[in-house]
């Protein structure tokens, strides 16, 4: 181009451009290391664009990426994380810019190291082993506690002597194992499957001292994470640190600040439990003399009143009552029984009256054949035939002679 441009000859601000585009295309990808001194994530576009400086020299480019490359590592970076990425070189002609097309983003040193443990922690998650309805709750007071924890540590010792301290007769099933360094996890996860598979260990706690990312690494390993999941002794998680969890934490039926915090949640306190019986029982105590008194108030309401008072009152009356019934019913009676005699002798005076016996003492007689049949017409009687008379006075016997002319 210097050799063919001239003042007379001037090379257009296109093709220059479009010769530097042509140079830089035939460049290669290349690893960048920089600061991000800008970050642009527009919701919903499907690109992003970061601005990448080299704090030493003060000089920035700009770093271009598809969405889904940024969000390998999106949790783990903002503004001024440093970074490396792999990326090709782009010319854009029409502005004459330089831009960097990255296509994968790495954090530097112990960046890197988180975005690999976000990315596990993202895994686990949508697998459903941090939901909380898979927690299960600790028994109330476990017969045996077992301990994963460093030998001789100082989480050790204050898991022991404080839970000792709140209940005396607690018992422990111990194991000791790294808490540190490349073999830690599966020393860790081993103790705990030994100890879910033992029969009177009730609960499990995993303790360390606290530590730096990169010593807490172990309780973050896949395996252990998913051994605590599988176990069905409920875990707890009493690694010594705040700001930043190991992802026992997150699977964990508890999580303990400390291995303190630890003890005082696995065990309850024997002096709260006696001072809570008893508050209690006096509760209790004052319920019981608080419905005594109350049933015995209203007691004494219902012994005042006039029926219990005096219940004889009421017995004196319902016999006045009877008394005046008896003497109505008998009145009543008597009447019935006078009317009834009258009738009596007024009925007996009309039997006596219409009576044959008053007949016959009037003297009249009943003539009976000797079939006992009475004669009542003289047409019926033969001449000579015995007749039996009966009178008022008794009877006798006739005999028919012939009737009158015959």
């Amino acid at each position: 181009m210097a050799n063919t441009s001239s003042p007379e000859a001037p090379v257009p601000v296109g093709k220059v451009s479009a010769l530097i585009g042509g140079w830089i295309d035939r460049l290669g990808e290349v690893w960048v290391e920089g600061q991000i001194a800008q970050l642009n994530r527009r919701p919903g576009a499907g690109m992003v664009f970061l601005t990448l400086r080299d704090p030493e020299r003060d000089v920035s480019l700009t770093v271009t990426c598809f969405r889904s490359v940024f969000d390998q590592v999106a949790e783990a970076v903002q503004e001024g994380s440093r970074i490396i990425v792999h990326a090709k070189p782009e010319w854009y002609t029409a502005r004459g810019t330089l831009s960097l097309r990255a296509t994968e983003i790495r954090l530097v040193g112990l960046g890197e190291l988180l975005a690999r443990l976000e990315q596990l922690k993202r895994r686990l998650f949508e697998e459903g082993l941090f939901e909380p309805a898979r927690k299960r709750s600790l028994p109330f007071l476990p017969d045996r506690i077992g301990l994963v924890t460093g030998r001789g540590s100082a989480a050790e010792r204050d898991v022991l002597e404080n839970a000792r301290r709140r209940w005396p007769a607690v018992r422990f099933e111990v194991r000791n194992v790294l808490v540190q360094g490349p073999s830690a996890a599966g020393q860790v996860a081993a103790a705990v499957r030994e100890l879910d598979g033992h029969p009177e260990v009730d609960v499990i706690v995993v303790a360390r001292g606290g530590g730096s990312v990169e010593d807490l690494l172990p309780f973050s390993d896949e395996e252990l994470i998913r051994t605590v999941a599988a176990a069905t002794t409920p875990v707890v998680s009493a690694i010594g640190h705040e700001p930043d969890q190991p992802l026992l934490d997150f699977v964990a039926d508890l999580r303990a600040s400390t291995p303190t915090d630890a003890a005082k949640r696995v065990v309850p306190d024997v002096g709260e439990e006696l001072a809570r019986v008893h508050q209690l029982r006096d509760r209790a105590r004052r319920a019981v003399g608080h419905r005594v008194e109350r049933e015995l108030a209203g007691l004494a309401a219902l012994r005042s009143r006039p029926a219990l008072a005096a219940p004889q009152q009421a017995l004196v009356a319902r016999g006045e009552e009877l008394e005046a019934l008896l003497g109505r019913a008998r009145r009543v009676l008597g009447h019935r029984l006078d009317h009834a005699q009258t009738d009596l002798g007024h009925a007996l005076a009309r039997v006596v009256a219409l009576s044959p016996l008053a007949t016959l003492e009037r003297g009249y007689a009943v003539l009976q054949k000797a079939d006992g049949e009475v004669v009542t017409d003289p047409a019926r009687v033969a001449a000579g035939e015995t007749l039996h008379a009966r009178v008022a006075g008794g009877g006798f016997d006739v005999t028919a002679a012939a009737p009158d002319g015959g």
